[in-house]
């Protein structure tokens, strides 16, 4: 059985009785990274243009998750979203999908989304939800994507013929998002803060 119950301090817990059969927890699972997955590719499609590569909410989403479900099942939960995305269904960013996404010049972000949800949840699990853990292990995580998908896109641009350095990839990739990303950052931060003292998944 399901149960949702609240404890002293107002904390509404989801948990599932241990009398049942342990497959009904891991049903519960599937859902909570079924409905995250489904966040992160509807925070995929909240897109604004900016040069060749578009900003997106796609890492609040992945921040959030991770957060939320711990590095475990915030790490399936990014790798079903990217599944998902690899076999057609377009839930990257402007609706796209298929492997042509993942080897496109903004591919290394997405496999970014997979390192970024480990260190949050990594951190979350052993450090709690403080306000600062939440924000450091972001931080942290938001630096892994930046790593792997300005690698990726170097790599790719100059693969397709043409030629460009790493300075000028920092300027294209990382820069113009440091400020809206630092704002997302905030953003998940206090929502999970403030979400985790009332909701345990």
């Amino acid at each position: 059985m399901i149960k949702v119950r609240k404890n002293r301090n107002g904390v509404i817990k989801i948990s599932v009785s241990v009398k049942e059969n342990k497959g009904k927890s891991k049903i519960l699972d599937l859902v909570f990274i079924a409905m995250f997955a489904a966040i992160i590719a509807v925070c995929a499609q909240i897109s604004i243009p900016v040069g060749a590569v578009p900003f997106t909410l796609q890492t609040l989403g992945v921040f959030t998750a991770a957060a939320m479900l711990g590095w475990k099942r915030g790490v399936i939960c990014v790798l079903v979203y990217i599944l998902l995305g690899l076999i057609g269904v377009p839930v990257f960013a402007n609706f796209s999908g298929g492997v042509s996404a993942l080897f496109g010049l903004t591919g290394g972000y997405i496999i970014g989304f997979i390192f970024t949800a480990l260190a949050v949840g990594l951190m979350c699990e052993k450090l709690g939800r403080k306000l600062w853990v939440l924000v450091v292990s972001m931080i942290i995580g938001l630096l892994l994507c930046y790593v792997f998908g300005t690698a990726w896109f170097l790599i790719v641009y100059n693969l397709q013929g043409s030629s460009m350095g790493l300075g000028a990839a920092l300027m294209t990739c990382v820069v113009p998002f440091l400020i809206p990303d630092a704002a997302k950052i905030a953003a998940a931060a206090i929502l999970v803060n403030r979400l985790y003292k009332v909701v345990r998944l």
